[in-house]
């Protein structure tokens, strides 16, 4: 029977092996036809179908994968093109949640829905729907690009104080945003001192250069989508390393957090972006604010007030490129503040007739596409914080600003009630991180670009779910 058996499975590789040439002399012809378009995407179906399977067995392989998506993804689009990268975030995010709604083997707690930052989320994405009944009648299309990215808060927050909620969720999502950063700080050294890619090349001779070559200097922009984001970035990260280092965790643990927030600092400063040092200051500023520990406090203090009279107050260091930005920002005089001042003069007088604002959408990228002609797709925000003004209107505005300063007034107060000391370092940290980035986006788009409003939105789920993880943190002691 042995024998049959294997006689019957040689006759059918023989008869397999001519439908395989066949396939792979197809496969060489419509290669020779459309490139290397065809092969992608064969191999793209066979890493993509087991990764599918993975997300359905365990979900929470959704979100780690979104998180590190949102760090290199524009790494895919300038060096590989020909595909709309971003559109994988919410294919990801879209695909966890099926994941978790139709998961078999794990009971979920769908209670965490009601939380107050994903009421806040579904009140936000609200407002935004009732946009399209503005009457300022800006385009649909701008309205559905934009509003992208306000979507991400209820595709985001809800499902990962669902699935993505437990104490070593926090030290997973810790410790991919600390190895990812760092790889995107490697890079931007490569990028000063190696060179460029081939794609960041091309982006940069095609129209990076208006921004990114400043007295002959590179801004370094890394894999992110400019020097802005980069530079915000980083300096969220210093704030979030340097609050961990201070932590009451393991020597080498604080060691590591130490180094890296070194490293966060480089990128920052290498970066030229101005806007990225408030981040610092304001995180650290938050760090002095609800932080209990009087060496910390007084450690932070001493930085934050160093580093301010060193830009303020000296000409140290003027003759570097990094140093001479950063001071610029201090600068009330500096020509570039000067003319968003007068953007924004020339933006309070469209808006007094309009209450609600040009649109979701009628402003920056989507407005410069969609809404090509209109008097908002003309002024360059330079700033979330006046988008939301252009697009919403002053009452819009309002609500956003005061959603804002709620998340951040109630975030505080959850970490200054935490009572395991470790705990209440991460969430400092991320919360330091979170408000630096939401006042810098004063400056600049910052908040709703990638990967910071990632960390922004995984941040509010942690940080909200911090009394859940205080209460299991406390009851673990107790059984200890």
């Amino acid at each position: 029977m042995e024998q049959i058996a294997t006689s019957s499975n040689k006759r059918t590789s023989y008869f397999l092996i001519p439908f395989v040439v066949i396939a792979a002399i197809g496969i060489g012809w419509l290669t020779a036809q459309v490139g290397f378009l065809l092969p992608g995407l064969l191999l793209a179906a066979l890493l993509t179908l087991p990764f599918i399977y993975a997300i359905f067995r365990e979900p929470r392989v959704g979100i780690v994968s979104f998180i590190i998506y949102c760090f290199i993804y524009i790494l895919f689009t300038r060096e590989i093109g020909h595909f709309q990268y971003l559109y994988v975030i919410e294919g990801l995010l879209v695909l966890t949640w099926l994941a978790a709604i139709f998961h078999t083997t794990k009971q979920y707690d769908w209670s965490y829905l009601r939380n107050e930052i994903c009421v806040l989320g579904a009140i936000w994405m609200l407002i935004n729907v009732l946009e399209l009944f503005n009457p300022a009648g800006s385009s649909l299309l701008g309205w559905m690009v934009e509003v992208r990215y306000h979507l991400l808060w209820i595709l985001t927050v809800p499902l990962c104080m669902v699935i993505f909620n437990t104490k070593k969720d926090l030290n997973t999502f810790l410790i991919l945003l600390i190895c990812m950063s760092l790889l995107a700080t490697a890079n931007g050294i490569k990028q000063i001192t190696l060179g460029l890619f081939p794609g960041e090349s091309e982006w940069l001779d095609t129209y990076g250069y208006l921004t990114h070559l400043i007295w002959g200097e590179l801004r370094v922009f890394s894999f992110y989508s400019d020097a802005s984001q980069f530079g915000a970035s980083q300096a969220q990260m210093f704030v979030i390393a340097f609050t961990l280092a201070l932590g009451p965790f393991k020597k080498w643990k604080r060691i590591l957090c130490g180094l890296a927030a070194l490293a966060f600092l480089y990128g920052e400063s290498i970066s030229g972006t101005r806007g990225a040092i408030f981040t610092l200051f304001v995180g650290l500023g938050v760090v002095l604010l609800i932080n209990k520990n009087l060496k910390v406090i007084g450690i932070a203090l001493v930085i934050a007030v160093v580093g301010f009279c060193f830009l303020k107050f000296t000409f140290i260091g003027e003759s570097h490129f990094e140093i001479r930005r950063m001071r610029s920002a201090l600068n009330a005089n500096d020509a570039s503040f000067n003319i968003r001042l007068s953007n924004q003069m020339k933006l309070q007088d469209y808006l007094q007739s309009r209450p609600f604002g040009g649109g979701v959408g009628a402003m920056g990228y989507s407005g410069v596409k969609y809404n090509s002609g209109t008097y908002l797709a003309s002024i360059p925000p330079d700033s979330y914080w006046v988008k939301v003004w252009a697009e919403y209107g002053i009452v819009g505005f309002v609500i956003w600003i005061s959603m804002m300063m709620y998340i951040i007034g109630k975030s505080c107060g959850i970490v200054w009630n935490t009572k395991d000391r470790g705990l209440r370092f991460k969430l400092t940290a991320l919360t330091a991180g979170f408000t630096g980035i939401i006042i810098s986006s004063y400056g600049n788009e910052i908040m709703n670009m990638f990967p910071s409003s990632m960390i922004l939105f995984v941040s509010f789920a942690f940080i909200f779910l911090g009394p859940k993880l205080d209460r299991e943190a406390q009851l673990s002691n107790t059984n200890a």
